[in-house]
């Protein structure tokens, strides 16, 4: 996902993601469901990106889709690679150094937005989609007879990731959370009047408050029993892709979004209870056999490059790189054991 300015109210704009073709198990189809065909490009710090990754490996598709890592933050051209880290050296399938020239390759006429993550056909070497929430949909469920058959989502824990039963609440819920809550980060933090920021800022924690209120309502299944405990993920009793949707927002709020987004009004660990436990739960992957680990091993290793990458990106967006820049510390721990 990319954004633009209206450089009138101060008011960050989210731009429209421009490629969306899609993978179907259907041999026949235009992206036919392979393996070793595709190739998905993520930079760590990206949340959007983030989404992806933790259900390429949810899903055990590690075999089956390549993921190629960028630098965590961009540079003057853009996502790059370059070698430093987790980060590819260069592009593997073309020597590229910056994701904008595989874009390029795809359609010489296209001037951007140039995001992550992105899906790339090998094949014909063409972008097959680069809109995040469309890319977990597909591998959800388009790879699933090339997969074992604990793994497809017919015999997933309640009908896996987006079973039929909840799509209406997994969308109603995705709406609000998106507008509030994912998006609502940037719009508060890359607001360049205080009316912008105000404007959002509030809708932001209102959107929080929800999610808690959410938590400690008890699951479906429960029927309601008063001395029923909170719910163990956002719809209940089993993860959705509504979980994995929040996750990558939240696993980034105290570390970079509260100190450098100045998404400052309350904070995770001490003013949400419900919300961190659900974290800490995700994220130090206690329910393993369901997660497989797809939270902690796609976190873990980047939660202390968070802040300093939304730094940069502010210091960009908001001040024109012009200016000090500063990091701000902590906090400490960056995320309690649960």
């Amino acid at each position: 996902m990319a954004s633009k300015d209206n450089q009138g109210s101060g008011a960050f704009i989210r731009s429209e993601s421009a490629f969306r073709y899609f993978i179907s198990p259907d041999p026949n189809a235009q992206f036919p469901a392979e393996k070793g065909r595709y190739a998905l490009y993520i930079s760590p710090t990206c949340p959007w990106a983030h989404r992806t990754s933790i259900v390429r490996i949810l899903k055990g598709l590690e075999d089956i889709i390549d993921l190629y890592e960028l630098h965590p933050s961009m540079g003057p051209k853009g996502w790059y690679f370059s070698g430093e880290g987790s980060s590819l050296p260069a592009d593997p399938l073309y020597g590229f150094k910056y994701l904008p020239d595989l874009y390029k390759k795809a359609d010489p006429s296209f001037t951007g937005p140039f995001t992550v993550p992105m899906l790339w056909d090998k094949k014909t070497h063409t972008v097959v989609n680069n809109e995040s929430s469309e890319i977990i949909r597909m591998l959800t469920t388009a790879f699933d007879h090339l997969l074992p058959e604990h793994l497809r989502e017919v015999n997933r824990p309640d009908g896996g990731l987006y079973p039929k039963h909840l799509q209406s609440s997994i969308d109603e819920v995705n709406s609000w959370v998106y507008n509030l809550i994912n998006n609502g980060v940037y719009k508060t933090g890359f607001a360049t009047t205080q009316q912008a920021y105000d404007t959002n800022l509030y809708p932001l924690f209102e959107g929080l408050d929800r999610v808690e209120q959410l938590l400690s309502s008890p699951a479906p299944s429960d029927g309601g029993s008063p001395e029923t405990k909170s719910r163990k993920y956002l719809l209940g009793d089993n993860l959705t892709e509504t979980d994995v949707r929040l996750y990558t927002t939240i696993i980034r709020f105290d570390v970079a979004y509260r100190p450098v987004f100045q998404c400052s009004l309350k904070s995770i660990r001490h003013d949400y209870p419900n919300i961190y436990s659900w974290l800490r739960r995700l994220y130090w992957d206690q329910d393993s056999r369901e997660t497989n680990f797809a939270f902690h091993s796609t976190s873990a290793p980047y939660l202390n490059m968070y802040g300093p990458s939304y730094a940069a990106a502010r210091h960009k967006k908001v001040f024109g790189g012009q200016g000090p820049f500063i990091v701000p510390g902590g906090p400490t721990p960056l995320i309690n054991q649960s």
